[in-house]
């Protein structure tokens, strides 16, 4: 079977888009592991299938992990999977399209640039040393001096692989608070190594950030700087809860292909 692919990035986060609209690709965690493989296959974070939206929704985003298991919500992936859509002629510059965690809006402000909103925030974990909270996936979020000095791969997996959080696994986030923005590097569960971005670290970084800090109610946008690139992200907060969360980058097209499988 020769299987028809593109390859996107979102500040260096890669991913394999497959156009499944006609629900004929079946492929198993062991196919999806190989595809994923920087060296035995096309190379990739994580792999996504494009198929028929539902409920008013233009397309449904299923998500893999590189190790070829179906995962939560991936932020840099559905920017991603939204130029993809754009190119396909699927949409025009505003979307609604359903993932895992539910249904959400983006806006194309150029054609390798989307905005996309994400789900309310209204728990977190807190204390000295971390936060923990959901932003579509889990995430762990601790604040460090020297972060480019970091060994993000053994302190990230140290955690990913605690007694906490062994079987069911969290993304492990390190945070440098800049002043004017933030660092972010993360360490991704289903990849397990760091990866150049990760859209919901972001989101739950900048989120933890601004829990820390204390920060007043109303509108707030945090610039993140990542391995792989710049990215956005603005909430509103009010009495405990973020709402109104976008999270704004690059989405890259690299190259489209066909592999045999």
């Amino acid at each position: 079977m020769n299987l028809k692919f593109s390859k996107y990035h979102g500040t260096g986060n890669d991913f394999i888009i497959i156009d499944n609209r006609n629900r004929v690709v079946s492929l198993n965690q062991q196919k999806i592991a190989r595809l994923c493989h920087r060296r035995f296959g096309i190379g990739a974070d994580g792999l996504m299938l494009l198929q028929p939206g539902r409920e008013n929704t233009d397309f449904e985003m299923v998500y893999y992990n590189a190790d070829g298991n179906e995962s939560t919500m991936c932020g840099n992936g559905g920017r991603c999977i939204v130029a993809f859509a754009f190119r396909l002629n699927i949409i025009k510059n505003i979307t609604l399209f359903r993932a895992v965690d539910g249904i959400h809006e983006a806006i194309l402000t150029a054609p390798d640039r989307v905005r996309l909103k994400m789900n309310d925030v209204n728990n977190i974990e807190a204390n000295a040393d971390f936060c923990f909270l959901n932003t579509g996936s889990p995430h762990y979020v601790k604040f460090v001096n020297e972060i480019t000095q970091m060994d993000v791969y053994h302190e990230g997996k140290k955690i990913r692989y605690s007694d906490r959080f062994r079987n069911e696994g969290t993304n492990v986030n390190f945070v440098q608070d800049l002043g004017d923005k933030i660092y972010v590097r993360t360490y991704e569960r289903g990849v397990e190594n760091e990866t150049l971005s990760c859209g919901t670290g972001v989101v739950a970084a900048s989120i933890s950030t601004h829990w820390l800090k204390k920060g007043g109610d109303g509108n707030h946008k945090v610039q993140i700087e990542t391995s792989g690139g710049i990215l956005t992200v603005n909430f509103n907060y009010h009495m405990g809860r973020y709402t109104d969360i976008w999270l704004e980058g690059p989405a890259a097209f690299v190259f489209e292909g066909e592999i045999e499988i």
